[in-house]
């Protein structure tokens, strides 16, 4: 009873946000039940009644801990009190929460410089903390906050605003109920997005063409059953996508290549018909720049690069031409190569071409995956300087604030790998499982004199320190939140810009229990005292304070606290989406770069990781992924019958994993090999398992996200044990 009644306040207007995905819910659809199987998991992961209290520190020692696995640490419980593993201890030992701030704010005051600290940030953490939490850092003197997003999507925020001059996307939800094609580029909502799949199937049945971009035939983008409707369940449910293309990993720049310069070839043979050039004229910038690129690139690099057959490309061509709005989505499977922001830049040319930004029905739709990675950037977290913002900060809290750029997480692990960052603090989320090049960053961490985690459950980062080591247990989105005013709410905004409430339900886990709000204001407390006049505290007693700050500080917010009490919340403004375009032309911009190459000797390959189903980001909730047919283990590599031939290696053999970059080879043993309908050349594994083969410095150009879908690997044998 107690699970049935909080998954029935999930997603509902005075209930509990997901913690899940970032998929916003239609407000004139919302139903009963307003959850997917993915976000029940997470449910019942959060409110699990194990705890690991006292008693379970006392008889766990932190060398017995680690020789859990992920999935077994989770499966502990809540963390139900404070603790700390002081240097050289063998056991974490309770410690009163003043007692932990007052460590802190010690450990922070013995820095040279403010520099010397980093405050990494979680997507979870709603917007009320994530703003407190970069007001604390910039008042302490640093920009050093990095975040999940460097690890995801900070390729969209980059290629999106030189392209259009917003870093967010341009559609909302009831545009999918008017598109007429609808692209899906490196994404399987079906476990990363599934309540996505609804919108999916709704334009499916009224004729929208769904491409799916995808080097796996994902099984939720070709047939999808409403789990909530029994006669679809017993019939087999909707046809999704009429179109798969399995481009090989990477190759989706020269997919966008390839249809444009089709469809160049019909505007030619058909002048005026193709292209929207009132838009372009209108509207854009660079259109000679792009015609003549897609001219010089020949169809034997296209059809190379992309995996696919002319014939392929030119039937989405097709589709493209024949489609009035058309929907570009991508998620990951776009953001973590060298060149990613360069081929998301390709995808808005695809787009810019017909005029499908800022016109019902079209636009461009980047999928978030942690329900407020996108509320902690327009709150501010970033360690980017935005000069603008800094002064507003400035005029509001009476500070000056640093204007040195900060670090973002690659550089966060080379400065602890220097000894150069004495203080990690991370506001939920799991460093150490989220980070590439997992020995590096163990290594890494060890350096740091003190690590600080704000979590609600035990994950593996908790367990790696040399120097000292706090836990401060946070209470999680289910559960009620007072403060002396009364219960709080807190908001979050989705990947469609929808600012709405959030506010739990459940009786929290533990007495010991503190909000992240609570946690910050009463650090700051104790770091600042009664400097810079904040009555830290008083923002801690009611939560409609910091929102007065929020409104004060960030355009789009007027009316704060009011406008978020509305049962759907609020759209923040889009510039973009009303064809305005704040780029450094007062356009938008068709951008064009060379195609991603991969230069592969032999016996090499490309690998990319993924999720599985029964999986969110670091959080494993089980070992299965059936919509894959594969359970009961994750240490898993997808490859193509013909490359396992080659190998001399049969399906379901163990392996042993080796990626190659600058002359350095990493390894990771014992895993399986299973045949896989995958392009030939390309493999896929499981993160965070194969995160120690992603080498630290091999990331994204401009936006410096890790490159974890494109590891150049060799397979071999396992050794008989």
């Amino acid at each position: 009873m107690r699970g049935a009644q909080t998954l029935l306040k999930l997603n509902q207007p005075e209930g509990v946000d997901c913690p899940g995905c970032a998929w916003p819910e239609s407000p004139d659809e919302r139903g009963t039940v307003e959850f997917c199987e993915n976000g029940a998991k997470a449910i019942t992961w959060e409110t699990t009644r194990r705890r690991v209290d006292a008693d379970f520190w006392a008889n766990h020692s932190v060398a017995a801990l680690q020789q859990h696995s992920d999935y077994e640490l989770g499966q502990h419980g809540r963390l139900a009190v404070p603790v700390y593993l002081p240097p050289g201890g063998t056991h974490y030992q309770p410690i009163a929460w003043d007692a932990a701030y007052k460590l802190i704010a010690g450990e922070l005051g013995k820095l040279s410089s403010p520099h010397e600290a980093a405050f990494y940030t979680s997507g979870r953490t709603s917007n009320e903390a994530a703003y407190l939490y970069q007001l604390f850092v910039r008042m302490l003197g640093t920009n050093n906050l990095p975040d999940c997003a460097n690890l995801c999507h900070e390729s969209s925020g980059v290629a999106l605003k030189e392209s259009v001059g917003v870093g967010k996307g341009t559609v909302q939800l009831e545009d999918f109920a008017q598109a007429d094609a609808i692209f899906v580029f490196g994404q399987n909502p079906g476990t990363n997005h599934p309540r996505m799949l609804s919108v999916l199937q709704k334009a499916a049945q009224r004729g929208c063409h769904i491409v799916a971009v995808n080097p796996l035939p994902e099984a939720a983008l070709q047939r999808f059953a409403h789990p909530q409707n029994p006669t679809e369940l017993m019939l087999g449910g909707t046809p999704i996508s009429s179109m798969l293309l399995p481009v090989r990993i990477d190759g989706d720049a020269a997919l966008c290549k390839g249809i444009m310069k089709e469809l160049l070839t019909l505007e030619r043979q058909h002048p005026g018909q193709i292209f929207d050039w009132d838009f372009i004229r209108e509207h854009t910038t660079g259109i000679d720049e792009l015609l003549a690129d897609l001219d010089a690139v020949s169809w034997d690099d296209v059809t190379q690069g992309s995996g696919l057959s002319r014939q392929q490309i030119r039937q989405a061509a097709e589709v493209w031409r024949r489609s009035r709005r058309i929907i570009a989505c991508w998620a990951m499977g776009l953001t973590q190569h060298k060149a990613a922001v360069a081929t998301i830049q390709q995808v808005v040319n695809l787009l810019l071409l017909g005029g499908h930004i800022g016109r019902p029905g079209a636009g461009l739709c980047p999928v978030r995956g942690h329900s407020n990675v996108q509320g902690d950037r327009t709150m501010g977290i970033t360690p980017k300087v935005d000069d603008d913002y800094l002064a507003r900060l400035t005029q509001r809290f009476g500070f000056v604030a640093s204007h040195e750029p900060g670090l973002d997480t690659v550089a966060t692990i080379s400065a602890l790998r220097e000894g150069k960052i004495g203080v990690l603090v991370s506001l939920g989320g799991n460093f150490l499982s989220a980070t590439p090049d997992t020995e590096v960053t163990a290594e890494a961490l060890l350096r740091c004199q003190l690590q600080v985690h704000i979590s609600t459950k035990l994950h593996r980062g908790h367990l790696l320190s040399r120097s000292g080591s706090l836990i401060l247990p946070c209470l999680g989105r289910t559960e009620i939140d007072v403060q002396a005013s009364g219960p709080q709410f807190v908001t979050v905004e989705n990947s469609m810009s929808v600012v709405h409430r959030s506010q739990g339900h459940l009786r929290p886990a533990s007495p010991a229990l503190r909000s992240e709000v609570a946690i910050i204001c009463e650090l700051a407390t104790a770091v600042f005292g009664s400097r810079h006049g904040i009555d830290w505290l008083a923002l801690r007693d009611n939560y409609d304070r910091i929102r007065d700050h929020i409104e004060a500080t960030i355009p789009g917010f007027e009316q704060f606290n009011q406008r978020v009490r509305a049962t759907d919340g609020f759209i923040l403004p889009n510039t973009a989406r009303e064809r305005s375009f704040v780029t450094d032309t007062a356009r938008a911009n068709f951008l064009v770069s060379p195609l991603p190459t991969h230069t592969l000797r032999p016996g090499e390959l490309l690998m990319m990781t993924i999720r599985t189903h029964d999986q969110f980001n670091t959080t494993i909730y089980g070992l299965n992924d059936r919509y894959r047919g594969i359970f009961g283990g994750r240490r898993v590599i997808l490859m193509n019958e013909e490359d396992l031939t080659e190998r001399g290696l049969s399906d379901k053999q163990l392996v042993d994993l080796h990626s190659h970059f600058a002359e350095t080879v990493r390894t990771a043993r014992r895993f399986v090999a299973v045949s896989y309908p995958i392009p030939r050349g390309c493999t896929a594994t499981y993160f965070p398992e194969t995160n120690v083969l992603i080498p630290l410095d091999s990331h994204a150009d401009k936006s410096r996200t890790p490159t974890s879908k494109s590891v150049v690997i060799t397979v071999t044998p396992s050794d008989p044990l």
